[in-house]
This record gives C-alpha cells, structure tokens and sequence, in this order.
C-alpha cells in the first residue's frame, strides 16, 4: 500500500457513519444523500445544511438520513472525508505520473488537481477536506491538510528518490496549505478560478519550496 492509499485509508475511517453499509443498496443509498448535501452546500455553504434539506434533495426520509447520520456534522465530515479520498486518489495518479520532470512541478500537480476538484466536485469549493469546519474538540490531532501533505512529501521522496529532513516536510506542509487558500481565494468570487490568483499561487509555491526539491 502506497503512503497515499494508506492516508486515504486513515481519513476515510474516521468518517463518523453511523451504519456502515455493507450491501451495494445500502452503499448506494449513503453515496446518493453525499451527493445531496454536496449539491446544497454547493448552492447556499455547508454553515446552512440542515439534515432536512439532505432528505429533500435525495427524495428520502429524514429518518433515512438518520439512518446514516447521527446529526448535521457527521454528514459534513462524512462529505470532507469523501472529498479527502478523492483527493489522494487523483494525487496518487498525478504525482506516479510520468510528465513531472521535477519534484516541483509534481508538486505543481497537486495545485492543478486541487484546481480541477474546486470545478468539478460539487461542494468541494465550500467544505474542501474538512478543515473549514470548526470543531471542539477537533476529531483528530492532525488536520486533513497536513495527512495530505505527509502523503504528498512521502510520493515525492518515492518517485524522485529525495530524502527529506523536517525543514523539507514543513516547507511541503506550508506549499500544501498555500495552495488550499489561495486556491480557495481564487474561486470566491470566480467560479472558473481567477487566473490571476492561480498564477500567484503557482509562484508562491515555487518560492516555498525553492532549494528544497
């Protein structure tokens, strides 16, 4: 199990649900209230869903949802841990892939694949990983950003044969959360992603990682 695989493993198990479903029915049935919530949060934020509102959208029950999810929070953490695991799979694929002639236009990669998620994944561009929500105390010691920036350094060091000391990893930590809230800034107002915000981003993250890949 490659350090990507295994971090989405570590995200998506913390994913408070309340059955766990073990028949495709039942898996379909808790993809299809994800979709719902996502496609609300996409049109009014996730701070306003309301496990009615999920119900609605789905066509269910709200005892359906409850089925599924002990109140509002769980689904906004199931959804985040959703969008988690989507992440690092495309960065699995991205940072394994051929075209990267450095280790920093890999990581260049993950900016272009966060991009590509705030376009097309609905909800992402209002809950992300999770780490917008605000939670005492928090579910976890570590934030969702810095499990994917280990996974990210961790495909660096494998695929260039870099061996990173903690000054390399933090600087990887603060290129990855760079590009979370540039990114982020760039779609508020723009829902193709202002360009110039992009390009900005692209910049800083060199600069972060400048004699260090």
């Amino acid at each position: 199990m490659s350090a990507i695989e295994l971090s989405t493993t570590l995200l998506t198990a913390s994913a408070p649900i309340r059955n766990e479903p073990v028949q495709a029915r039942s898996t379909a049935r808790l993809a299809a209230l994800l979709d719902s919530a996502a496609a609300v949060i996409d049109e009014i934020g996730y701070e306003r869903l309301t496990t009615a509102m999920v119900a609605d959208r789905a066509g269910a029950s709200i005892g359906t949802v409850y089925r599924y999810f002990p109140d509002r929070i769980a689904v906004l953490q199931s959804l985040a841990a959703r969008n988690s695991e989507r992440l690092l799979a495309r960065l699995a694929g991205e940072l394994a892939a051929d075209g990267h002639a450095t280790a920093t236009d890999a990581l260049l990669g993950v900016l272009d694949v966060t991009v590509e998620l705030f376009r097309s994944e609905p909800g992402y561009r209002s809950l992300r990983v999770g780490d917008v929500l605000d939670l005492l105390p928090p579910s976890s010691d570590e934030t969702a950003n810095g499990v994917v920036a280990g996974a990210v350094a961790d495909a660096l060091e494998q695929r260039y044969a870099l061996s990173l000391d903690d000054s390399g990893r933090l600087a990887i930590a603060t290129a990855v959360e760079v590009i979370d809230a540039l990114v982020a800034r760039a779609f508020a107002r723009d829902a193709d992603g202002d360009a110039a915000l992009l390009d900005e981003a692209r910049r800083v993250v060199r600069a972060t990682v400048a004699g260090v890949l």
